[in-house]
């Protein structure tokens, strides 16, 4: 396999996979647009962790009782873990078999932002551990936390061991991975790290913690992005290839275990975090009902027949955290994390300026 290979395909006639490897890397005519604003918006997005103040959550750390460091410090370890998965599965697994340069870039953009998710949160356990080997030296010793990452990572890897075989590139089979890879991460990036971030946004509510919320905001803003890109790939792969049209029926009720498993995960995990105590405004119990109201939207939205509990959010308050610019804070107050870097607004017509002169 090159990494250039000449192709007399129009990149524009291509499918997404498994079709002629991208060569030319264009952009000004591209088959889905989709990707190409997924990508613009997750570059205007772009932040640093250092940017956001924590100094002040040392000192609420301390603060906290046993119970509520437990919760804080396993959130953190569980979400290093699936971002670190994060951070190289997509390129690994992915590149090997796209044709489109639009799709291509998206997941290059993808992969590195979750790289920086995962340097967030080394930020963070700096500032409030004098030595954060206390806190990674322990991550793959927790079985609760392993056995989620082993979940995502199967799928992952049925895919990356299928695009080594030559003679079934593109066969059948080796799309059937690829439909089920998709939906495992379109799970994991919607679904997985909910109850983390509720526990971190509720802290913030409570006024403790709140530079990590502000991160966590960000980072959750981020992951809105990448559940578009998943949603948009498990949407338009059965209208390019009549064989996904058969393989989403053949898998459904695959698929649904898939969904069912992450849920009664996370409903561990939130017996996990709290098996030593609550903390104010939020339980393992109302954790629980969060995650199924969060995946029955997530399956609605490409179509997976299931059976959570929908209805409303049982947490209304999340949504100004996930909204990405629905915090007003005064300045003096709190570190301002709204803003956009590097975003574009394309709002400028041929007539904007007419009748216009210098």
């Amino acid at each position: 396999m090159s990494v250039f290979t000449v192709s007399k395909k129009p990149s524009k006639s291509r499918n997404m996979f498994f079709d002629d490897p991208v060569d030319i890397a264009r952009y000004d005519d591209v088959r889905y647009q989709q990707f190409e604003k997924l990508t613009d918006k997750q570059l205007g997005f772009f932040w640093r962790p250092e940017e956001v103040d924590i100094l002040r959550d040392s000192k609420d750390f301390k603060n906290m009782s046993e119970a509520e460091q437990h919760i804080f410090t396993s959130n953190l370890k569980r979400q290093i873990l699936l971002d670190s998965v994060q951070g190289r599965a997509p390129n690994l697994a992915l590149l090997p078999i796209v044709s489109l340069p639009e799709l291509e870039t998206w997941i290059e953009t993808w992969a590195f932002s979750e790289t920086i998710h995962s340097r967030s949160y080394t930020h963070i356990i700096r500032n409030i551990y004098a030595d954060p080997s206390i806190v990674f030296d322990k991550i793959t010793s927790n079985k609760e936390i392993t056995d989620c990452a082993e979940s995502i990572s199967k799928y992952y890897d049925n895919l990356i061991d299928r695009n080594r075989i030559s003679p079934g590139f593109g066969s059948y089979e080796h799309k059937k991975a690829l439909w089920l890879c998709i939906n495992a991460v379109n799970a994991l990036e919607g679904i997985r790290f909910y109850v983390s971030f509720a526990c971190s946004w509720a802290f913030a509510e409570l006024k403790k913690m709140e530079g990590n919320a502000k991160i966590i905001k960000l980072i959750a803003r981020d992951e809105n992005v990448h559940l578009a890109s998943t949603t948009h790939i498990l949407r338009l792969l059965p209208k390019e290839d009549k064989d996904f049209i058969k393989i989403k029926e053949e898998c459904a009720d695959e698929v649904l275990e898939i969904m069912k498993e992450v849920v009664d995960q996370e409903k561990s995990w939130a017996d996990y975090l709290f098996r030593d105590g609550s903390m104010i405004g939020l339980n393992a119990s109302v954790l629980k009902t969060y995650i199924e109201w969060i995946a029955a939207k997530r399956c609605t939205a490409v179509g997976i027949k299931h059976n959570f509990a929908g209805g409303s959010n049982p947490l209304p308050w999340t949504q100004k955290w996930i909204g990405g610019g629905e915090v007003q804070v005064a300045p003096q107050e709190t570190e301002i994390s709204s803003y956009i870097i590097g975003g574009v607004k394309k709002d400028v017509g041929s007539d904007t300026f007419k009748g216009f002169s210098l």
